[in-house]
């Protein structure tokens, strides 16, 4: 499921409607009505579409909601109805948020970056999303380096909360969005590495992997089921840890980053 404008206007509180989405349609039908009857009124205009002629005045005279604004935006971006290699960023981004990052309550998207995951690696999905990155946190002792979007952040980090990305803490998600299932193998297989990458620790004497994780078991069988169906090797959960076997471990080594945009969809 990609992002919509649908799931997209429904990340927006509006006091006035209990479906942001509603909104976004009603805006969008007084601007056709205007289109057609540019003579009449904010009274007119609220009678025909049965909506208060104090909202409809303000759309009128060219304000537009934020969601409206939002939905243009990922537009211009191609973010809406994306192509195979947006789709495959929009996954990346996730697994770099979910195991190496956050969305606050601005819903700006956060990537801690160190030696495992390069500021380069996370740069290069942001820009497949068109947007460039600032860091931050860099020269601060005792404070991880993160990668923020440069530009249209709370946009982007809507369009992730729209596929099922959690704002904030993430220990209440009980199972990966939908999405990780729906795309293509060798996109599954790219986020599998890159929630390894951030998470997973190493063993000097051993290819074995573990990623401990203060998440839910349901999560966790989640993540045993997408490094098994990416590596077709054992992994194991209990006691609150995912391990990675050895030939699991080698499996996601050896599986090649730059062929993740297949065009079959296997389904779960």
């Amino acid at each position: 499921m990609s992002p919509t404008a649908q799931a997209l206007a429904r990340t927006y509180s509006d006091r006035e409607y209990p479906d942001p989405w509603q909104k976004v349609l009603d805006y969008r039908r007084v601007r056709e009505y205007a289109a057609e009857h540019p003579k009449h009124g904010r009274t007119r205009v609220g009678n025909a579409l049965d909506l208060p002629p104090g909202r409809v005045r303000g759309w009128l005279d060219g304000s537009t909601p934020d969601s409206v604004r939002g939905i243009q935006t990922a537009i211009g971006h191609g973010w809406l109805d994306p192509d195979e290699a947006t789709t495959a960023a929009f996954v990346d981004l996730l697994a770099h948020v979910l195991a190496g990052g956050s969305i606050n309550d601005t819903f700006v998207p956060a990537i801690a970056v160190d030696d495992s995951v390069t500021t380069d690696e996370v740069r290069s999905v942001f820009e497949t999303l068109d947007i460039g990155i600032l860091t931050r946190n860099s020269d601060v002792d005792n404070r991880a380096t993160e990668v923020v979007p440069a530009g249209d952040a709370s946009v982007l980090g809507r369009c992730l909360v729209a596929i099922g990305a959690p704002v904030g803490e993430k220990a209440g998600l009980d199972s990966f969005p939908q999405i990780v299932w729906d795309v293509p193998k060798p996109v599954r297989e790219s986020f599998a590495r890159i929630y390894v990458s951030h998470r997973a620790l190493t063993y000097e004497t051993k290819d074995t992997r573990v990623i401990q994780e203060d998440r839910s078991r349901a999560y966790l069988d989640d993540l045993r089921d997408v490094l098994t169906d990416v590596t077709g090797e054992p992994v194991s959960v209990g006691d609150g840890r995912v391990t990675i076997s050895a030939a699991a471990a080698r499996r996601l080594a050896e599986s090649d980053h730059s062929s993740s945009v297949p065009s079959s969809s296997p389904a779960r």
